[in-house]
């Protein structure tokens, strides 16, 4: 027997049960993993308070590292012994050890520790697909990236200033500001002291970015459309803040002729190549140290209910690892 997180009902994090499980033998195209590190994410969050909806009873968690201990019939992506990790698959991250499709794990390169892993894989992939994929971001171009000092801004940030970027980044205190700015973020603004749609005109010369990189939601959607150029992007990718307010297509072309893409990782890694590709995309950047993985926090898988409640007051930076 083993343990994992449960939750029978949506609502805050005392619905999370710590409940003994039996992880049961891999079935055909399926891996047997015990956990070594568990990653904590904001979509944790949403999948908890049903704002991404999971058929009840459910586990939680997308993203872990972990070695193999047993494969079922025709698995060839993985082999008993191999250090992994995945950022997507079924529901249950946060479990000592599980069942999980070998099509979704990822051989991890012996530069890459586990801790290290369970803190980057879907926050790393996450900026790999914003950054290179959704908008591709040029030498020299300047864009902004809200929660700049978050665990998808931090890896952001410095992959943007590999690029050539400049970097306008918005954060919630002057801490987080030096933190961002350490990290590649060229211009750090408070936007609960500034106006940042202000700040970013001052800091192009009135032109505005030609991409806004959205992980907010609600408390920033409106006014970043207001940052962007003529034909910019905004690409909204979550709602630390709630889920954005609708709006009509006309108020695109109003603001600009401007795009509007709500994109997911699921989407840009949905084939075993897409997924390898964007993996050893963030494996190149971080062995080469242009992105370096900072833990910020990390707590004992078993107190992964008060790991969320820090993360929605925002007295977490970067990011944090629940260790089993």
């Amino acid at each position: 027997m083993t343990h994992a997180f449960r939750f029978y009902e949506t609502g805050g994090p005392d619905v999370l049960r710590w409940e003994k499980v039996d992880p049961g033998k891999p079935g055909p195209g399926d891996a047997l993993i015990r956990n070594t590190a568990v990653g904590l994410n904001y979509i944790d969050i949403y999948v908890r308070t049903g704002l991404y909806p999971a058929k009840l009873p459910s586990g939680i968690g997308f993203e872990a590292a972990g070695i193999v201990e047993a494969i079922g019939p025709g698995v060839t992506e993985v082999k008993v012994g191999d250090r992994v990790a995945h950022e997507g698959g079924p529901l249950g991250a946060y479990a000592e050890a599980r069942i999980m499709p070998a099509a979704t794990l990822i051989r991890l390169p012996d530069a890459i520790d586990d801790r290290a892993a369970a803190a980057m894989m879907l926050k790393g992939m996450t900026a790999e697909y914003l950054i290179r994929r959704t908008y591709p971001v040029k030498k020299g171009e300047t864009v902004l990236f809200h929660a700049a000092a978050g665990g998808v801004g931090l890896i952001a940030c410095q992959w943007l200033k590999h690029l050539g970027a400049i970097v306008i980044g918005t954060v919630g205190s002057k801490e987080k500001a030096a933190l961002a700015k350490t990290h590649g973020c060229d211009h750090p603004i408070l936007y609960r002291e500034e106006n940042f749609v202000a700040r970013v005109k001052e800091i192009t010369g009135g032109k505005g970015v030609p991409v806004v990189f959205d992980g907010v939601g609600k408390d920033v959607f409106l006014d970043s459309l207001d940052c962007l150029q003529p034909r910019g992007m905004m690409v909204t990718f979550g709602n630390a803040s709630g889920a954005a307010d609708p709006i009509k297509p006309l108020l695109l072309s109003q603001k600009g002729s401007l795009y509007l893409t709500r994109p997911t990782l699921a989407s840009y890694t949905a084939t075993r190549d897409d997924l390898l590709a964007c993996a050893n995309a963030l494996f190149d950047v971080v062995k080469s140290g242009a992105v370096k993985i900072e833990i910020h926090q990390t707590y004992p898988l078993k107190e992964a209910a008060q790991a969320q409640r820090d993360l929605e007051q925002r007295k977490t930076t970067g990011s944090t690892v629940l260790l089993p």
